[in-house]
């Protein structure tokens, strides 16, 4: 992952839990500063899972995305989650802090990104991982702007770039992984995921073409070595994984096909 940049390896100290629905932690590692969800949380270890398979299509998509890793948490860290509780030990996923912000619904910001083509490959990635907890229609409707985030880089890509973070609520909206992940309704979803009504003029033909290409790239193999990475600490059988890769690649060849008209009727 990001071609082991930056890989923290120890949880130094504590510093705040927030009262999100995986009570993500602000956390000191050796390797600095990161924001951790760990297992313990609410919702249980598969939206983990959910969070670093979503952040490997991502990237694999083409969009940036923050610093990740998976750290191990030990009984010795002692990690207080925000609804009650203690982080549970075993590996986590963390991404490093950045600056930056979440976007707040202000079309005029979006205009001064400096690569407003990824909106185009973010409502790619999030129809075809079906993401609900960025913008999802009605008739259940539901928008979450915190999880559009923006920040700020340095360096040959100066400027403010558009990050593609929290996929915890990608493929299930939040459920548990089964083996009916990969029924036909899911694979054959015609929802346009992610698409929030302030996006929409800055939708590109072109950049939607080119994401599709890549999707039509997208195989059993490649599928199978990211849900591999997947820890066995969280839970997630050997039959849903199966069952997980054949949808990403059956759904990535239905939206394939069929996006272009669905954004362009």
């Amino acid at each position: 992952m990001n071609g082991g940049a930056w890989q923290p390896r120890t949880v130094l100290r504590f510093i705040r839990s927030y009262p999100t629905s995986t009570n993500v932690v602000r956390v000191d590692t050796d390797a600095g500063e990161g924001f951790l969800k760990a297992m313990g949380n609410p919702e249980g270890p598969h939206v983990l899972a959910c969070e670093l398979v979503g952040t490997l299509l991502a990237e694999w998509l083409g969009l940036p995305t923050l610093e990740h890793a998976l750290v191990q948490v030990t009984p010795e860290d002692e990690i207080p989650l925000a609804r009650g509780g203690m982080a549970v030990p075993g590996p986590a996923f963390i991404t490093k802090a950045e600056s930056g912000f979440p976007w707040g619904g202000d079309e005029d910001v979006l205009r001064r990104m400096r690569k407003p083509q990824d909106i185009s490959r973010l409502v790619v990635l999030d129809t075809w991982i079906r993401n609900c907890d960025r913008y999802r229609p009605a008739p259940n409707r539901r928008v979450n702007r915190d999880n559009v985030f923006l920040g700020w880089k340095s360096g040959p890509e100066r400027g403010l770039l558009l990050f593609a973070m929290d996929q915890t609520h990608a493929f299930t909206c939040g459920r548990e992984l089964t083996r009916r992940i990969d029924h036909l309704d899911a694979i054959r979803d015609t929802t346009i995921f992610g698409c929030s009504p302030e996006f929409v003029p800055f939708l590109d033909r072109e950049y939607v073409r080119i994401a599709v290409g890549r999707l039509r790239q997208m195989d059993g193999a490649q599928a199978g070595r990211f849900v591999a990475r997947v820890p066995m600490e969280w839970q997630v059988d050997p039959p849903v994984r199966e069952a997980w890769s054949r949808f990403i690649v059956e759904r990535a060849a239905f939206v394939a096909a069929n996006i272009t008209s669905s954004l362009w009727p």
